[in-house]
């Protein structure tokens, strides 16, 4: 962290895939937003890109910034990176609280150079906690997780235009073609999906946190190393990590008229969401806390997807709570502490 006695410079910054918008406040006439005007500039989402908006800060005199710009997938973790390691404060933020954010100062416009004079403003107001980047082998892990994800749309996709000439009786060589791709698509993944294991296993650490996971029923080896490339240990609460993957509870209540049944909030990693939908399924099966959970939701006469995202929150939890207890899953937990009760 930098002395206090440093000045920082709040920048906003709009990513996209080949470009991003920066932003600066100025000036600020008498105290308030309103008035302030703003330097901003476009620079391509590059290494040249990177040094152009050094020497960008560099020409307007300002030596540190506190970086805000939201989680967008992958296409910040350079730029990120970049200004981390240059020695300025990074905060990377869910896009929820930046809209949020916005719908309150009532904004109006929607551009590039509007987003980011939005998030030098919200940095300046709302101080996000610093971003840390991630270790070299869990960057690793995400990257080959990203492509598998990837190859494994592209497979999909081939499989849903096989099945839709199938009943439109095309020529054997189209479908051919189609199936030789999907041949080619299918090896790719076994070799990703080797890859995948063979890193893992050569880092003790992250072999040791699968192990942990993979001992709760209903977490397979893909799964498991879906949450060690989250990087758990970074939550400080169970909580944390639910707001994370958007799976707390969300209740709508006002007054005496107005008192919607709860339902998650969503707002939060949706390819964690998804990488747990499966896993809850078979949870509620075999993992004697989750059956417990869901069955027990379905008596209530809740709906069976509420029961389900209930089974996602609970896996979550108890995913969390194996990795910082550094302690395998025990089914038999709840008997042993009444016991000691």
């Amino acid at each position: 962290m930098m002395p206090a006695t440093i000045q920082l410079t709040e920048l906003g910054i709009d990513m996209a895939k080949a470009k991003f918008d920066a932003a600066f406040e100025r000036e600020r006439k008498d105290g308030t937003d309103g008035t302030a005007t703003f330097e901003h500039s476009t620079f391509d989402n590059t290494p040249q890109g990177f040094k152009q908006l050094a020497k960008w800060l560099k020409r307007h005199k300002i030596t540190h910034v506190h970086a805000c710009l939201e989680a967008t997938g992958t296409y910040g973790d350079a730029l990120a990176e970049f200004l981390h390691q240059a020695g300025h404060i990074v905060s990377v933020v869910n896009p929820a609280q930046i809209k949020a954010y916005a719908d309150s100062r009532l904004s109006r416009n929607k551009t590039d150079k509007a987003d980011a004079m939005l998030l030098a403003r919200y940095c300046r107001s709302e101080t996000p906690p610093a971003w840390t980047p991630p270790a070299p082998e869990l960057r690793d892990l995400r990257a080959l997780l990203h492509q598998l994800d990837a190859l494994k749309d592209m497979r999909q996709q081939e499989h849903n235009r096989l099945g839709a000439l199938s009943a439109t009786l095309p020529s054997e060589q189209v479908r051919t073609v189609i199936q030789t791709h999907i041949d080619f698509l299918d090896a790719q993944i076994k070799h990703l999906t080797d890859t995948i294991k063979s890193h893992v296993k050569r880092h003790p650490h992250l072999q040791h946190q699968r192990d942990l996971l993979q001992s709760i029923p209903g977490i397979a080896w893909l799964t498991a190393a879906r949450l060690i490339a989250v990087d758990l240990t970074r939550f400080d609460s169970a909580d944390q990590l639910a707001a994370f993957a958007g799976l707390s509870p969300r209740q709508h209540q006002s007054g005496m008229s107005v008192n919607k049944p709860a339902h998650l909030s969503k707002r939060g990693h949706a390819t964690l969401r998804h990488a747990l939908y499966m896993p809850a399924i078979v949870a509620t099966k075999y993992n004697p806390f989750v059956h417990d959970l869901y069955h027990r939701l379905l008596n209530n006469r809740k709906a069976k997807m509420q029961a389900i995202g209930a089974a996602m929150h609970k896996l979550l939890r108890l995913a969390f709570g194996v990795v910082h207890s550094d302690t395998p899953f025990d089914p038999h937990w709840d008997a042993k502490r009444l016991q000691v009760a």
